[in-house]
């Protein structure tokens, strides 16, 4: 495999290509110099304020319902250290290396603003651990999105103090302590704001965020080509696609969803046998006519999402934070409202795109609508089931989405002895997003599957050059039409290609574009 560039990290904000090449393929890291001089230079202030014998919340006093209680300078390591403990309270299942890693780089990023007001070590600290690849154990549940992920950004600094247990490059559980002795690195001792500075972020939601912004484009590409085939197949008309007619209604997604579906049909054999007068038929169904205003309002949801998360990467998020005119602040933006609202949008978006493709391969199946194909696809008619179940496990997971669609982020539950009497659920909103962007990815490859066997029972017609190529492509690991067998692995496989991106891939530098 090529080595990555390293990413750096410095007073600018980070893109989302730089996370996802950090997160997902443990591309290194490098801070800027003039990012070391920016902190070191707000830590100054922290330290100023730490000698004054008036309290400052943050710095000399106790957090949360505790905000009001002074902290004598001699316990001040110990309530630096009993913070990070206290809130590594996180259960459940452990989550993804990539949100791990997602969650440490984004810390780091915002220490790397000099506006946090930590040492240059910590955050030379959390860029060695990224680049040794030592991750955190994080457990799915703990984040309320307010103050910020709270406890799985406290599992991150629990690692970088050597307590806890991490995974190791090689994918081994060890020992916090072991890992970054192992690696060279000495476990970080806090100062006064230094756990606070560690903890208080929306960086679990967002780099969940980010990764799932990533993923959907993908998705979204590959629901655009699944269409084609379904319309292709089913004998459906492009003619609804045209240009003029998505002039009269200016939705950018829809019209980029049309412009696509145009490219992908481009020179189809198929849909041109029954372009003529002598086709009686009036309309398409609306899960093959209306595809791009479904998959264009998703794209215009991910458009959306998209200008959200390119502001909160330009965010500094802490509290107290230290202002440009340096001063140090208390202040709400730790509140993860905005990333909630669009995780939860998003999840919306993948149920309705699931729910139409799932429809287009339930069509495919139905000698009623499918336009002279055998039930269910089947070889043997009443011997065979044909892709009966596939669409049953379709169906069942469009079911789940719909029930993932349900909003997080209106689920606020107080806490902190009501200091804390609002919170977002974020962190909650990007879990349930994740297993929403798992399910569309296999509805879409079912679809894909369907249609690829639809198109081959057409023959001798033929598809055109991209929707053929996809085909092509689902053939080397799910077999042609034929007596059943074994459906699940044809499925997973196919997943992944759609996952991966070679069905996007292929198709695009097959269309007419």
């Amino acid at each position: 495999m090529t080595a990555l560039s390293p990413v750096r990290i410095g007073t600018a904000p980070l893109d989302r290509v730089s996370v996802v090449a950090v997160a997902r393929h443990r591309a290194p890291v490098e801070i800027d110099a003039a990012a070391l001089d920016a902190m070191a230079e707000s830590r100054g202030l922290i330290e100023a304020l730490a000698a004054d014998p008036h309290p400052h919340y943050g710095v000399s006093t106790g957090f949360g319902a505790l905000a009001t209680t002074f902290i004598a300078a001699d316990r001040r390591r110990q309530l630096q250290a009993s913070l990070i403990r206290s809130h590594a309270a996180g259960t459940g299942t452990e989550i993804e290396t990539e949100v791990v890693r997602a969650l440490q780089l984004l810390r780091l990023q915002a220490l790397a603003t000099g506006r946090t007001g930590v040492r240059p070590v910590v955050a030379q600290t959390y860029a060695a651990m990224l680049n040794a690849r030592i991750t955190p154990i994080v457990r799915e549940y703990g984040s309320l999105g307010c103050s910020g992920d709270l406890a799985p950004l406290a599992h991150i600094a629990l690692a970088a103090l050597g307590e806890g247990d991490v995974r190791v490059a090689s994918d081994a559980v060890v020992p916090a302590s072991v890992a970054l002795a192992e690696a060279g690195i000495a476990p970080l001792v806090l100062e006064e704001k230094e756990g606070l500075a560690l903890i208080n972020g929306t960086d679990g939601m967002l780099g969940m965020l980010v990764l799932a912004l990533h993923d959907l484009e993908n998705l979204l590409t590959a629901a655009d080509i699944g269409a084609a085939m379904s319309v292709e197949s089913q004998l459906g008309t492009d003619a609804v696609f045209a240009a003029d007619l998505m002039a009269l209604r200016p939705q950018l997604g829809q019209t980029a969803s049309a412009a696509h579906l145009r490219a992908l049909l481009a020179g189809s054999p198929m849909i041109a046998s029954h372009r003529g007068p002598e086709d009686g038929r009036v309309q398409d169904a609306y899960s093959l006519r209306c595809a791009p205003q479904v998959h264009g309002a998703a794209r215009d949801t991910i458009a959306h999402a998209s200008a959200v998360t390119a502001r909160e990467l330009a965010s500094v998020i802490d509290n107290p934070v230290v202002t440009v005119d340096g001063r140090i602040e208390s202040n709400g933006n730790f509140h993860g409202a905005p990333v909630a609202a669009v995780l939860d949008f998003l999840a919306i978006s993948v149920a309705d795109v699931a729910s139409v493709s799932e429809r287009r391969t339930d069509r495919a199946l139905d000698p009623a609508r499918n336009r002279g194909l055998p039930p269910f696809l089947a070889d043997e008619v009443g011997v065979d089931s044909g892709l009966m179940i596939a669409q049953y496990s379709a169906a069942g997971i469009v079911s789940e989405l719909k029930r993932l669609a349900v909003p997080a982020s209106v689920d606020s539950i107080p806490s902190s002895a009501m200091q804390e009497d609002h919170v977002s659920m974020g962190w909650a909103a990007a879990r349930k997003l994740r297993r929403a962007i798992d399910g569309l990815a296999r509805v879409l490859a079912i679809e894909l599957i369907t249609a690829a066997r639809a198109l081959d029972l057409r023959a001798p017609l033929q598809p055109g050059p991209a929707t053929g190529a996809v085909r092509d492509l689902v053939r080397t690991v799910a077999g042609p039409p034929g007596p059943d067998r074994f459906l699940s692995p044809e499925i997973e496989a196919v997943t992944v290609l759609v996952r991966s991106g070679e069905i996007a891939r292929i198709a695009e530098e097959s269309a007419d574009v």
